[in-house]
């Protein structure tokens, strides 16, 4: 069950960041912090959904967005898609 929770944690804070503008402006006002603190959280959560044998694409996607996060255009994107696919597969996770 902790995997469907981070899920839901971490995508709701990928959809936060994927906000165009605010969610750039919050990640540079952080120093980017939040790439750093999201990576970690996908990380943690991969290593969760791995063990209870559930969907991964999501932290996948979130270890990308993190990564890449400092491209703007190209980390709002992958922000957006971490969130969609998270969001979803929390609420499929049973």
């Amino acid at each position: 069950m902790p995997s469907r929770t981070i899920k839901w944690v971490s995508g709701g804070l990928e959809a936060l960041w994927g906000l165009p503008i605010l969610g750039g402006a919050l990640i540079i006002s952080l120093s980017w912090t939040p790439l750093f603190f999201m990576l970690i959280l996908h990380i943690i959560g991969l290593a969760f959904a791995t063990r209870e044998n559930r969907k991964k694409t999501g932290h996948i996607l979130g270890i990308l967005a993190s990564a890449l996060g400092l491209i703007p255009i190209v980390g709002m994107i992958l922000h957006i898609l971490a969130a969609i696919f998270l969001l979803v597969e929390a609420g499929k996770d049973q």
